[in-house]
């Protein structure tokens, strides 16, 4: 790497951002447990655990979660139904542009187990961070050792860009829930770039580009375009040689705007 080249640290969540569904509900299918939302949102009314971990918190503490074991985790990966054009954008991450490099990791609040199985062959495990359990001897999980959620997934962010040793402004975060909302905040704060990929309102006043697609590889298009400056000629031509055709690109900004009306002023006689 000369000194010229820019080294961006590039961290995606999994959940509804790499896949369609959640991991806890794909999880929930397999071991036949009824009701996994309503839990989900009892969780959260009691604002018992962060943000994202409700999954971690269900699998050590409720009776129908309590015989997971590892097998179970990576049967679920298997069955997580993924976005299409990840193997392309891991590709493209790893040989990077011209006088450009990135270092990409998934950080997610789900099961590590399960996105490593979701991932396997696409993505080195060493890449990604996931919420890690200890298991006792038949397998079954007896603890939970970390879970990057809410601020969890801050912490890990900046363990990477000390390990990386890449700047804080040349952080890029994808996301695309309520649990990612401090991690961008964070990446905001110091100048990095935040990109939803749902319409998820707390996000939208957050992030500063939000991309609506079923393809991963989508996300290169504020990176090209806003990070790295790149002019829509050769953003075609990039997507184009990666087996992409832009169809649509709809570039749009929405105002949302809540007012009340204002108490007439008395007129001075």
């Amino acid at each position: 790497m000369t000194a010229s080249t820019k080294h961006f640290l590039l961290a995606s969540d999994f959940d509804q951002t790499l896949s369609f569904n959640d991991s806890g509900m794909v999880l929930s299918e397999l071991l036949g447990v009824q009701n996994f939302e309503r839990k989900v949102e009892g969780l959260a009314r009691t604002n018992l655990v962060q943000q994202g971990a409700e999954l971690a918190y269900l699998i050590r503490h409720d009776p129908e979660f309590r015989g997971v074991r590892r097998e179970h985790l990576i049967e679920a990966g298997r069955r997580v139904r993924l976005k299409s054009g990840i193997p392309e954008l891991v590709r493209l991450l790893e040989q990077g542009l011209e006088s450009v490099r990135f270092s990409f990791f998934v950080v997610s609040a789900a099961p590590r187990e399960v996105v490593m199985s979701a991932l396997s062959g696409v993505l080195s495990p060493d890449r990604i961070y996931g919420t890690e359990f200890e298991y006792d001897l038949s397998g079954e999980v007896q603890a939970i050792k970390r879970v990057p959620a809410g601020y969890g997934k801050v912490a890990v962010l900046e363990e990477l860009a000390q390990r990386t040793n890449i700047a804080p402004h040349r952080m890029i975060y994808v996301g695309d829930g309520s649990s990612d909302v401090h991690v961008m905040l964070h990446v905001n704060n110091h100048d990095g770039h935040t990109i939803a990929v749902s319409q998820n309102s707390q996000l939208a006043r957050i992030a500063r580009s939000t991309v609506l697609s079923d393809n991963a590889f989508s996300t290169m298009l504020p990176v090209l375009e806003q990070v790295l400056g790149w002019p829509t000629r050769e953003i075609r031509a990039l997507f184009e040689s990666n087996g992409f055709a832009l169809q649509e690109w709809e570039r749009a900004r929405t105002d949302r705007v809540s007012m009340t009306a204002l108490v007439p002023m008395p007129v001075a006689s």
